[in-house]
C-alpha cells in the first residue's frame, strides 16, 4: 500500500477538528488533561475506554496530531462516510476479525501515524471498564509503537440523559515496548494488563 493511500488531507482534518472542538466545548463542556504525555511524532497507539460513539472524535480532537481510528462499517454511508473519513476513520466489519482493517491499522502505524484503539472492542453499557480483547495490542507490536492510555468520562450523554453534560478526556504516560526484547504472547498479555490498569487509574482519578 502506497503512503499516499494511507494518509488523509491534513488541512481538511484540522479544519474539521477545530469545528468539532468548538462544538464539543460549547455542548459537551469538554476538558482535556495530560496532553503533554502524547508524543507528537512517530507511530503511536491511543488506547481508550469506550462508552459512546462520540469517543473517537472526542479523544482524537484533544491532541496536536492527526488521529486515525476504526469505525463500524455501518457508519460509512453516503455523505456521513465522507465525514468519518475526513475525521480520520476507516471502516471495520464487526463480528469477527476484519483482516483488511487490521492491515490498514498496521500500515498506518508503520507509516509513523497515530492510531486510536478501544481495547474492550465494544461500548460499555454501564460506563464501567471492561476486559481487553485478546490481541488488542497486536497492531502496536508490529510497529513497536508506544501506547498512550486514555480515558473518556461523560461522553455517554444519552445514557446519562443530561442536556448539558460535561466530558473529560485524560491522557496517561506512554507505555513502551522493551528494547531488544522479542514480542511474545506473554509480553503482549503483560502490556495489555498494564495498559488496562493505567486506563482504570485515569478513570478513577488516580493518575
Amino acid at each position: 500500500m502506497a503512503a499516499n493511500d494511507l494518509r488523509i488531507n491534513s488541512t481538511i482534518y484540522n479544519v474539521s477538528k477545530n469545528i468539532l472542538k468548538f462544538f464539543f466545548k460549547i455542548f459537551l463542556r469538554i476538558e482535556y488533561h495530560g496532553k503533554e504525555n502524547v508524543p507528537l511524532n512517530g507511530p503511536l497507539v491511543l488506547a481508550s475506554n469506550h462508552i459512546s460513539n462520540l469517543d473517537p472524535p472526542c479523544v482524537g480532537a484533544g491532541i496536536d496530531r492527526i488521529v486515525r481510528y476504526m469505525a463500524k462499517k455501518e457508519l460509512f454511508v453516503p455523505i456521513l462516510g465522507t465525514i468519518w473519513r475526513a475525521w480520520g476513520g476507516f471502516p471495520v466489519k464487526r463480528g469477527g476479525a476484519d483482516r483488511s482493517a487490521i492491515k490498514m491499522g498496521i500500515d498506518i502505524l508503520q507509516d509513523g501515524q497515530c492510531l486510536a484503539i478501544f481495547p474492550e472492542g465494544t461500548r460499555s453499557k454501564t460506563g464501567k471498564l471492561g476486559k481487553a480483547q485478546p490481541g488488542a495490542l497486536m497492531m502496536a507490536s508490529k510497529a513497536k509503537a508506544p501506547i498512550v492510555p486514555a480515558c473518556i468520562i461523560g461522553s455517554d450523554v444519552f445514557r446519562q440523559g443530561k442536556l448539558w453534560p460535561k466530558v473529560i478526556v485524560k491522557y496517561g504516560k506512554p507505555i513502551y515496548f522493551p528494547e531488544g526484547e522479542p514480542v511474545t504472547k506473554e509480553l503482549l498479555n503483560s502490556m495489555t494488563e498494564q495498559m488496562m490498569q493505567e486506563i482504570a487509574k485515569l478513570q478513577a482519578g488516580e493518575a
